[in-house]
């Protein structure tokens, strides 16, 4: 698989599945042994990666993605995105506020024989949560 082939799958899978909503593409994307290693993903296989995009999707359902960089080298493939959305649905138990997102994602993918075998992945939730107001604010000092 040549390392623009490695790019264009990544790209259908954030255009296509996560921006679109469009899950279905993933079964021709990702490989039957698929392994997950995203900590907040279970189970980590193909089904939990579809759960977590229809949550995702869920509670910030304009969500935009947009692909910053992106490199290979070998079976590899790392990226760094930026994503936007507004708060409508249910997120890490915070009902919906209305609120805007604007955080950083960054993803490794593993292929083997044209599909994905491994990913791994840090998405800022802990920002998002900061700007839909779940956070408690800190502490002001007495000066």
């Amino acid at each position: 698989m040549s390392q623009e082939q490695m790019k264009e799958v990544f790209r259908t899978v954030i255009e296509a599945a996560y921006g679109a909503g469009k899950l279905e593409v993933l079964d021709d994307l990702f490989a039957s042994d698929f392994v997950e290693h995203q900590a907040d993903i279970t189970p980590p296989t193909l089904a939990g990666v579809k759960r977590s995009i229809a949550y995702l999707r869920n509670a910030f359902p304009d969500m935009n993605y947009t692909i910053e960089e992106m490199h290979t080298d070998g079976d590899r493939l790392w990226a760094r995105l930026s994503a936007r959305g507004t708060q409508r649905g249910t997120f890490a138990g915070v009902p919906p506020t209305g609120k805007p997102i604007a955080i950083m994602v960054l993803d490794e993918c593993r292929f083997k024989d044209g599909k994905i075998v491994e990913h791994w992945g840090v998405a800022d939730r802990l920002a998002a949560l900061a700007q839909i107001g779940a956070l408690p604010k800190p502490a002001q000092s007495k000066s």
